[in-house]
């Protein structure tokens, strides 16, 4: 990344290829720096490249819904090592560079193709590359001002066309939706949102937290539709801009801007031209290994054996957050050092809404009981998920206590009863028991 004076002109990209040496880490995203990170501390000493797709030195994404929308963080502050970082530790960081295709030895190693031109040699491979936003197909959708919000480009879009406009309609009543709805909101704009299902963070919540979220989204004055979706998106009369969203029932919104949030699609494009099992993500086993048992998959982009303790043999699952990301890249990082670590552990998620801080522990799927733990003067909620007895998931929203009280119990195999737990001025830390 060094400057060059006129006396030293930069030099000419060498497009042949070279020698294959070291990992090819192809994906600069949250599991792919920690991949990097890891690797070093644990002593692997080979040529590492890390490379993404974007323009930007690899940063934090969470922020891009939240703080960096409204203005509260600078860019500079979501990168996560600075370039000397890199530099020291041997790293290549290479920025705007599209992988279109792999050729592939035997052993593993083998050459990684940009729509540059450029050749990438690797003898080992890891695939961090992460998820894109599904596209909402419907008239209108090209449309200027039809944003989506997954990267720093986006968000600067989005943050671009903000100053103008005054009526939101969000598409989509999952996490990113809510987080810019009320970002958005909070920043002086009619913000309507819209949801397809019969309640809000569908896939992530029980019925309970969706509830809480729903009317004390709407308390702060948020107009929350359910059951609804758009027939398409309509312009002023020779415009190429949204003016407007069109619902099913003919009922016309105004729009200056249309954020759509309706999840994510897993980048499987690569590990398919590789022949790599594909089902939801990247399959891997417990070791972040892919089916050719030599290329790591980490994050977003992996379908793995669920790590919760004492899950179903076979159950799998692909999961979404930083943590996910983080702990992934460990594992990966074990293997492709020699060792054979499983992942194991309790996956846990944020969201921050407004003044509603939600954490999550563990996962409420299969629960057959709930336990609400509400404190209404303090603005505290918990809902605690139990099968068969056995607490396996909470949502708490501004209960820190509550969170860290189930996290702690999920991942030493500890049990926190369902009736003691019902009252919530008791410490759950202070009721947690032997399973």
């Amino acid at each position: 990344m060094g400057t060059h004076t006129a006396e030293q002109p930069a030099p000419v990209a060498d497009l042949s290829v070279p020698t294959r040496t070291g990992l090819l880490i192809i994906g600069a995203s949250q599991s792919g720096v920690q991949l990097a990170v890891s690797l070093r501390a644990l002593g692997f000493d080979e040529h590492i490249t890390l490379l993404g797709d974007e323009d930007h030195r690899p940063y934090q994404r969470p922020a891009l819904s939240k703080e960096f929308l409204q203005g509260t963080v600078e860019s500079e502050s979501l990168i996560f090592r600075s370039n000397e970082y890199w530099a020291e530790h041997n790293v290549d960081l290479v920025k705007g560079e599209y992988i279109v295709r792999i050729d592939r030895d035997a052993d593993g190693s083998g050459i990684a193709h940009a729509s540059s031109g450029r050749h990438f040699p690797f003898k080992r491979l890891a695939l961090t590359v992460g998820a894109r936003a599904r596209k909402l197909e419907i008239d209108g959708g090209d449309l200027d001002g039809v944003l989506y919000l997954r990267n720093a480009d986006d968000a600067l879009a989005l943050k671009a066309r903000v100053g103008d406009a005054q009526d939101v309609v969000v598409i989509g009543g999952g996490f990113i939706g809510l987080e810019a709805a009320s970002s958005l909101q909070k920043m002086g704009k009619n913000v309507t949102v819209l949801e397809f299902g019969p309640r809000l963070v569908g896939r992530a919540v029980g019925e309970e937290t969706a509830e809480y979220f729903l009317q004390a989204h709407r308390a702060r004055g948020l107009d929350i539709r359910l059951n609804t979706s758009a027939a398409r998106f309509t312009a002023a009369d020779g415009g190429s801009s949204v003016a407007g969203v069109e619902l099913q029932d003919g009922t016309v919104l105004p729009a200056q801007i249309v954020l759509v949030g309706i999840g994510v699609i897993p980048n499987t494009q690569l590990a398919e031209q590789l022949g790599l099992t594909v089902d939801n993500g990247i399959v891997v086993d417990r070791y972040a290994l892919a089916s050719d048992g030599t290329t790591v998959a980490i994050g977003d982009c992996a379908n793995m054996p669920n790590p919760v303790p004492g899950t179903e043999p076979g159950e799998r699952i692909r999961l979404e957050s930083v943590n996910n990301a983080i702990e992934h890249a460990k594992v990966a990082a074990y293997s492709l050092t020699g060792r054979r670590e499983e992942y194991a552990g309790i996956p846990w998620f944020w969201s921050n809404q407004a003044d509603l801080k939600l954490q999550i522990a563990g996962l409420c799927n299969g629960y057959d009981r709930t336990v609400l733990r509400s404190d209404e003067e303090r603005g505290k909620f918990s809902v605690l998920y139990y099968r068969r007895g056995q607490v396996i998931a909470a949502d708490c929203v501004n209960a820190p206590l509550d969170f860290m009280a189930v996290k702690n119990a999920l991942a030493k195999g500890r049990n926190i009863p369902a009736d003691a737990a019902a009252d919530p001025a008791t410490p759950l830390k202070t009721i947690t028991t032997d399973s």
